[in-house]
């Protein structure tokens, strides 16, 4: 099936070229670069890797406009060129890149719609965090979890395989988060859309090459979005219906 793998840039001039070299290695796998006018060159590396190869594709942007509708971009891109299966994930290697593989034999051998690589299942891990950012990390998805529901236990991870079918249904007219909250937000509307989720163990390393974008900022937007869903509704009887993880 056709994959696509979408790449969220902003100064990640280090990473680009060895993350690229690696998602390839993935069978018939395409990879969009979406950057937010980088200032360290990132496009313009990204752009002379897709002259090399039509398997890498670049959309420029004209400044740092968000997490949320570099997403929104790259899924539109997959669908108006017929991705069936579309990937997000970091581009600074805390999401291991050998890992696809294994979110892509979960989806077809459990017909799922939403493969989640989670950190909170068993057997899955973060790695070179302080205590404090792991601490905010858990009671963010505590608390996600117990507004939205429990069964996802990875709300916040960025590392998600969808069906070109889940996006098709849920990314139009929704007035989505700027941020890190989109993630959150994605599948929640999958989960409501009664999509069949499945999450397997990651082990999320931090980045070597690079900052981290994470600030003050976005963790409030998210803790404000979790209440927005909440009002949407949804049943408890719903949300299981929908995941079916063992």
């Amino acid at each position: 099936m056709k994959l696509l793998i979408i790449l969220p840039t902003y100064n990640e001039a280090g990473n680009i070229e060895r993350m690229i070299g690696e998602v390839l290695k993935v069978r018939d796998a395409h990879v969009l670069v979406v950057d937010d006018n980088s200032t360290d060159g990132t496009g313009r590396i990204a752009d002379k890797l897709a002259r090399a190869t039509k398997r890498v594709s670049v959309l420029h942007r004209s400044g740092k406009l968000g997490l949320a509708s570099a997403y929104i971009e790259g899924f539109h891109f997959g669908l108006a060129n017929g991705f069936e299966l579309i990937q997000q994930m970091d581009c600074d290697f805390s999401h291991d890149p050998g890992d696809i593989t294994r979110l892509l034999e979960e989806m077809n051998t459990h017909g799922a719609d939403l493969v989640i690589g989670s950190r909170y299942v068993r057997g899955g891990a973060i790695e070179g965090w302080p205590i404090a950012r792991h601490v905010l990390s858990k009671a963010g998805n505590l608390y996600a979890r117990l507004v939205l529901s429990g069964y996802i236990k990875d709300w916040t991870g960025g590392f998600n395989l969808f069906r070109a079918e889940v996006l098709k249904e849920i990314i139009n007219e929704k007035d989505f988060a700027r941020g890190y909250a989109f993630l959150v937000e994605m599948k929640y509307h999958t989960l409501k859309s009664g999509f069949k989720i499945r999450e397997i163990p990651i082990i999320f390393r931090e980045r070597t090459e690079g900052e981290s974008k994470m600030g003050k900022s976005i963790v409030t937007e998210a803790a404000c979005r979790v209440w927005k869903l909440r009002k949407e509704g949804s049943s408890t009887e719903e949300m299981k219906k929908a995941h079916n993880n063992p």
